[in-house]
């Protein structure tokens, strides 16, 4: 039976009302990110406010949520307002390709849509958060482009096998690719997941890789390490 919230070890995520649930993409963009020195955020197509929640936990910034949906924006403004961050987090409801940002931001992160052509569901709201109708590469990195401070940086989550596009389409709104994690699912296999960071500055580009499971439901060292202040029972 569906389960209408995640438990995390300091904050609860409630999913009833959002097309797409609390998954492994969310948490690996979250827990990946960079914000050591964050002072804004910028969470596009927040969802349940996952990501947001996540990031504020580690940090000290000022986030702003912003998703197209608004049972969505009314699911993260819950949660928000439910965590211990309620004061650092501010959700809105915007279309990205048009947003105006009241000022830059040093950090932006996105779990876009990323079905382009595959099967679309009958519900709305999901395909809306699983498919690039609404929200193309293009108009993501457009938008960051716009919304973003020269020294700042923007970490994405994707399928493995558009990277290349990804960094192509990112280059003609001058954004780079400074590190990279590559996640695979299980030994041997290829990746699955790319999770990337842009800035405008070239430079040489980080690269690591992600083990997520050594076998069914038994999670790899390192993907502990990386999730384990979150999860309850890593």
């Amino acid at each position: 039976m569906f389960n209408s919230y995640f438990q995390f070890k300091q904050f609860t995520v409630w999913h009833d009302k959002c097309g797409m649930k609390v998954g492994t993409d969310g948490v690996l963009l979250g827990a990946w990110t960079r914000v050591t020195h964050s002072k804004r955020i910028l969470d596009v197509g927040t969802g349940t406010g996952l990501v947001s929640l996540m990031l504020a936990q580690r940090s000290d910034a000022l986030i702003t949520a912003i998703d197209i949906d608004a049972d969505a924006v009314m699911q993260a403004k819950e949660n928000a307002e439910k965590s211990p961050w309620a004061h650092r987090i501010a959700v809105e409801q915007h279309d990205f390709t048009s947003y105006q940002a009241g000022a830059l931001y040093d950090t932006i992160v996105c779990n876009p849509p990323y079905f382009i052509d595959s099967l679309k569901s009958p519900d709305k709201k999901r395909t809306t958060a699983r498919h690039t109708d609404e929200l193309t590469y293009e108009d993501l990195f457009k938008g960051v482009a716009l919304c973003m401070e020269s020294t700042g940086e923007f970490t994405m989550i994707a399928p493995f096998d558009v990277y290349a596009d990804l960094v192509t389409l990112a280059g003609k709104h001058h954004l780079y690719p400074i590190r990279y994690l590559l996640v695979i699912t299980k030994p041997g296999s290829n990746p699955k997941r790319v999770v990337v960071t842009f800035s405008f500055t070239q430079q040489p580009c980080d690269n690591e890789t992600l083990l997520t499971e050594i076998s069914r439901h038994q999670y790899s060292e390192e993907y502990i390490a990386l999730t384990r202040d979150y999860y309850l029972n890593m």
